[in-house]
């Protein structure tokens, strides 16, 4: 008889149970910025031909931006753009050269977010980090500053014929379902986010905490929480 939990995810012990589970998002929460379309970005720079290709989409699919249901799909499609060619092997290569040269950048990081993750840590809370961002350079920026054991549920690719292609793209909706695939039960104690496409992660929190957030994010995730959210500023 199934106990409720995904095949091959054991059920928690009653330590485990115990123990306060706290979400971080990433970009805009522990970094600044979109750390993978800073990698795509630097894609196009470096390859005349991909970024030729970009340009020649342009023209018919920036229209199409302004339909909000489209715009993810079209993102997609820069993002195949710019790993044509790209297999396995070389993308790691590529995603750890990145990640290595972006950590170095100056306040690169939000620097009270990153201690807040630590303190959570520190005080026994089982901390994971829940981003859209691709699962290779959220680990290889992690690596980078020597936090190799930090949970990490994310987007990911996979090998396809022309290049690496989307696998799972961990965003909103689709944010509560690769949690509870991880083994993580709802209610979860804490989730920081700074946008209001984590409102499905946030309304499973006892205490969601928003970052940074304009007013405009703030009377979004309010309005479909139902209640206020606690907030915090982090630089």
């Amino acid at each position: 008889m199934s106990d409720g939990h995904p095949p091959g995810v054991a059920a928690p012990t009653a330590a485990e149970a115990t123990v306060r589970v706290v979400l971080f998002d990433f970009d805009g929460v522990l970094m600044q910025g979109d750390a993978f379309a800073r990698f795509v970005y630097s894609r196009f720079r470096r390859s005349w031909w991909r970024l030729l290709i970009a340009v020649a989409m342009l023209p018919p699919t920036l229209p199409l931006f302004a339909i909000r249901s489209l715009r993810m799909t079209l993102v997609g499609v820069f993002v195949r753009i710019s790993l044509l060619g790209i297999g396995p092997a070389r993308y790691e290569t590529l995603v750890r050269a990145f990640a290595a040269e972006l950590v170095e950048r100056p306040r690169i990081f939000i620097r009270e977010g990153i201690s807040a993750m630590r303190r959570h840590v520190i005080e026994g809370d089982r901390v994971v980090i829940v981003t859209g961002c691709e699962e290779t350079l959220v680990r290889a920026i992690f690596g980078s500053i020597g936090l190799h054991d930090i949970e990490i549920i994310a987007s990911r690719l996979r090998k396809g014929r022309l290049g690496m292609r989307k696998e799972v793209h961990n965003f909103g909706r689709t944010k509560p379902v690769q949690i509870a695939r991880h083994g993580i039960a709802e209610p979860w104690e804490i989730a920081y986010s700074d946008s209001s496409n984590d409102i499905p992660m946030l309304k499973c929190a006892r205490d969601p905490v928003l970052v940074n957030a304009d007013a405009e994010t703030v009377r979004r995730v309010e309005r479909a929480l139902g209640r206020e959210t606690r907030k915090v500023d982090w630089f």
